[in-house]
C-alpha cells in the first residue's frame, strides 16, 4: 500500500493546491503515519480519525506561531495535509465510527486497515500510475530535480525551471 499513498497523496495534494512551495517529503510522510501508526491495531482506529488528523493541524499551527515563521509554517503544513489525504485515500470517512471518534463512543474505533486483495492491487496500480505521472510531470529522470526534491520536498513542473 506504499504507491498508493505516497503517490496518491502527491498527486491530489498537487492537483489541488499547485504549490511548488509545499514539502512534498512531508506530504509522503503524512501519508502514510496514520497507516504506520494504526497497524499495531490491525484496524483503522485512532490515527484514522478526523480528530488525530486536526490534533497534527493545531499542533502544526500552534508550532509555526509568530513573525517569520510562514516558510517554516507553509513546508510543516505537509504533514497534516498528507495525513487529510491518507484519511481520502483509506476511505476512512466511510466508517463513520472510526472517522468522528469519538463522537459515537468512546471505545476503540474499528475498520479494516485494507481493503480486500484485489482493491489493494487496484490501489496499488492506480499509485504505481501516480508515481509515473510525478516522475514525468516534474522530470524527476533529471538527477539535480530528484536532489532538490530529495534535500528540499520541493517539485517543479518541467520546464519551470529547478
Amino acid at each position: 500500500m506504499l504507491l498508493w499513498f505516497v503517490f496518491g497523496a502527491i498527486f491530489g495534494v498537487w492537483n489541488v493546491f499547485q504549490s511548488p512551495g509545499l514539502d512534498f517529503r512531508l506530504i509522503a510522510a503524512g501519508a502514510l503515519l496514520p497507516e504506520l501508526i494504526d497497524l499495531p491495531f490491525g484496524a483503522q482506529a485512532y490515527a484514522h480519525t478526523l480528530l488525530a488528523a486536526t490534533v497534527v493541524l493545531v499542533a502544526t499551527m500552534l508550532a509555526t506561531v509568530g513573525r517569520g515563521r510562514r516558510l517554516r509554517r507553509r513546508r510543516a503544513l505537509g504533514l497534516a495535509i498528507g495525513w487529510f489525504a491518507a484519511l481520502v485515500l483509506s476511505a476512512a470517512w466511510a466508517h463513520k465510527e472510526v472517522f468522528w471518534w469519538p463522537a459515537f463512543g468512546a471505545e476503540r474505533p474499528d475498520a479494516p486497515l485494507f481493503g480486500a486483495w484485489p482493491v489493494v492491487v487496484i490501489e496499488e496500480l492506480l499509485g504505481a500510475a501516480a508515481a509515473w505521472w510525478t516522475w514525468s510531470r516534474f522530470a524527476l529522470s533529471d538527477a539535480a530535480r530528484r536532489r532538490a526534491l530529495f534535500r528540499n520536498g520541493r517539485l517543479a513542473i518541467a520546464g519551470k525551471g529547478k
